[in-house]
């Protein structure tokens, strides 16, 4: 199964680490994607860069959609970064968001990773995807 960990922070969890040396912060992400890696659980996983640096939102509230660019005024929580594990059960994926490094205001939300027994496979779009799918797998291997 698959399962994705976003990483949420709240204005409080990023005040937390400003009195946090950032190469101690890279030291504990790193310890903690090196443990995934060498379970064989890791299957990507990426950090995403402050709101106000090349950020935005687009809200199809409006027609035509409108585009805000980031910082974004009254956020609760940013969206910081994410991992994508392939374990066995939802028991796992609980085991490794729960040894996240984070502290005081930052939450792991945990969602499993559709795949293609969730639809209809005679479905015209799923069977598309499907060939989307083998056509970047062959790309990567060039």
């Amino acid at each position: 199964m698959k399962f994705m960990l976003i990483m949420r922070n709240s204005d409080e969890a990023i005040e937390a680490t400003k009195d946090v040396d950032f190469d101690e912060i890279i030291a504990q992400m790193g310890q903690y994607n090196e443990e995934l890696m060498k379970a064989g659980v890791l299957l990507a996983g990426e950090g995403l860069a402050d709101a106000d640096d090349n950020g935005f939102v687009v809200d199809f509230s409006a027609e035509p959609p409108l585009v805000t660019d980031g910082p974004y005024g009254e956020t609760k929580e940013l969206f910081n970064g994410f991992w994508i594990l392939e374990v066995a059960s939802k028991e796992e994926a609980v085991q490794w968001a729960s040894k996240v490094p984070l502290g005081p205001g930052s939450k792991i939300e945990v969602r499993r990773v559709t795949d293609e027994s969730d639809f209809d496979p005679d479905n015209e779009w799923i069977k598309k995807e499907a060939g989307w799918r083998e056509e970047q797998a062959a790309r990567a291997q060039q």
